[in-house]
């Protein structure tokens, strides 16, 4: 399938099914992904996929004034967004003024939107980070990533480029003492011959005992909705869905569906 690169530091609003009208805030190149995760489902495609490698991440300064410019012209049309996100070609915290830069964006925030939420879509890949992990408790959507209670089913549907070690993630997302919100992927089909399927009985109860011991704030769970790099993947039903939703429910979590 046809995949694509958020061409602006700076982009939309969009509508999110997630989080209501946001505005998205890419802080890896225009024009390359650059992520710790290769996920297989990555609307971004794979790594090295698109892009020049030559690329460059934008500067806090540059990230500062794109955003400040956007707030102020969105103002000028009586417009707001609900959520200002991180998101775009990668993965955020692997910025190295990312810490400096939700600063930055908590002050336009609270300067021209107050009431809008901070969120960042992270992979909690960089969590072993101090000035990440602090950065990410002073904002208001702390959205971190666990397609699977199983070591090996996130290496084959992340893609780590690193040495994963799943109990350590677990670890830190625990000391976030519930101030995460915890985001999972499901999605099934073959890539290179190799079945996927993070729905299955196994699957499901490791990813609940997993959420047992973080105990996120919530919980999002969804499935693609976009194009991926590989075309044998199939969306899970918004049933399915659903029924996972219930069984996290029945252990407490406040559970969001999209479908």
């Amino acid at each position: 399938m046809s995949t694509f690169l958020f061409d602006k530091t700076v982009f939309g609003p969009v509508m999110s099914r997630r989080l209501g009208v946001s505005l998205g805030i890419n802080l890896l190149p225009n024009n390359r992904k650059i992520c710790s995760f290769d996920c297989i489902y990555c609307e971004c495609g794979l790594n090295g996929e698109l892009g020049d490698k030559e690329s460059v991440m934008p500067s806090r300064d540059d990230v500062k004034k794109a955003l400040e410019d956007k707030l102020i012209s969105m103002l000028k049309e009586n417009l707001k967004p609900d959520v200002i996100t991180f998101a775009g070609n990668g993965e955020p915290t692997l910025h190295p003024d990312f810490a400096t830069i939700i600063d930055d964006t908590i002050d336009l925030r609270n300067k021209y939107c107050a009431e809008a939420r901070i969120a960042v879509l992270s992979n909690a890949s960089r969590l072993h980070k101090s000035d990440v992990f602090n950065a990410l408790l002073k904002i208001d959507d702390n959205i971190q990533k666990l397609d699977s209670g199983l070591k090996e089913t996130i290496i084959q549907l992340d893609q780590p480029n690193y040495p994963f070690d799943l109990n350590k993630t677990i670890e830190q997302l625990k000391a976030f003492n519930g101030q995460v919100i915890i985001q999972t992927m499901f999605v099934t089909g073959e890539v290179n011959e190799e079945s996927i399927d993070n729905t299955g009985l196994e699957n499901l109860e490791a990813w609940l005992s997993a959420l047992d011991q973080i105990q996120p704030d919530s919980v999002m769970i969804y499935t693609i909705e976009r194009d991926t790099p590989y075309n044998s993947l199939k969306k899970v039903s918004l049933t399915l869905l659903k029924e996972i939703a219930q069984k996290a429910e029945k252990r407490g979590f406040k559970v969001s569906v999209s479908g």
